[in-house]
C-alpha cells in the first residue's frame, strides 16, 4: 500500500506531508492566478503567429513559383528569339555572300573586257605603227632605188620633184 494512506504520512512532522501541502497550495495559486488560461492564451497566440507565418510562406512560395514560371517562359521566348535571330543572320550572311560573289564576278568580267579592249587598241596601234613604218621604209627604199636608177640615166628635175612628193602622199 502506498504511503499516502498510512497515518504517519498525515502527521505534521512528516516532511512529505508538507511537500504535498506545498504542492497543493502551488497548484491552487496557479489555478487562482489563471495561469492555465494565460498559458493557453500564449500557446494560442504562438499558434496563430505560426499559422500566419505558414500562410505568408505559402503566399510567398506561390509568388515565387509564379515568378519562376514567368522567368522560364521569358527564357524560352529569349531562346526562341535568339534562334530566330541566328537563323536570320545566317540567311543574311549567305545572301550577302552570294551578292558579293555576283558583284565580284561582274567586276572581274568588266575588268577583263576593259583589258581586252585595251589590248585590242594596243594591237591596232601597233599594227598602224608597223604599217606606217613599213610605208616610210618602202617610200625611202623606193626613193633610193629611183634616185639610183635616175642617177644612172641622168637627173631629171621633174622626176626628182615627183619622188619627193610621193613620200608625203604615202603616209
Amino acid at each position: 500500500m502506498p504511503a499516502f494512506f498510512e497515518a504517519e504520512f498525515w502527521s505534521l512532522s512528516n516532511p512529505e506531508f508538507w511537500v504535498g501541502v506545498g504542492l497543493v497550495l502551488f497548484i491552487a495559486i496557479v489555478i487562482w492566478a489563471k495561469a492555465p488560461q494565460l498559458i493557453a492564451g500564449k500557446l494560442d497566440e504562438t499558434a496563430a503567429k505560426i499559422q500566419a507565418n505558414l500562410d505568408e510562406a505559402a503566399r510567398i512560395r506561390a509568388e515565387a513559383e509564379a515568378m519562376l514560371a514567368s522567368i522560364r517562359a521569358s527564357r524560352e521566348e529569349s531562346e526562341r528569339q535568339s534562334v530566330a535571330m541566328l537563323a536570320a543572320a545566317k540567311a543574311d550572311a549567305e545572301r550577302l555572300a552570294v551578292e558579293a560573289k555576283i558583284k565580284l564576278d561582274d567586276q572581274i568580267k568588266r575588268r577583263a573586257e576593259l583589258a581586252e579592249r585595251k589590248i585590242a587598241q594596243a594591237e591596232a596601234q601597233a599594227t598602224a605603227d608597223v604599217k606606217a613604218a613599213a610605208v616610210d621604209l618602202a617610200a625611202a627604199l623606193t626613193e633610193q632605188v629611183l634616185v639610183a636608177r635616175l642617177a644612172a640615166q641622168g637627173a631629171d628635175p621633174l622626176v626628182d620633184a615627183a619622188i619627193g612628193e610621193m613620200a608625203g602622199k604615202l603616209q
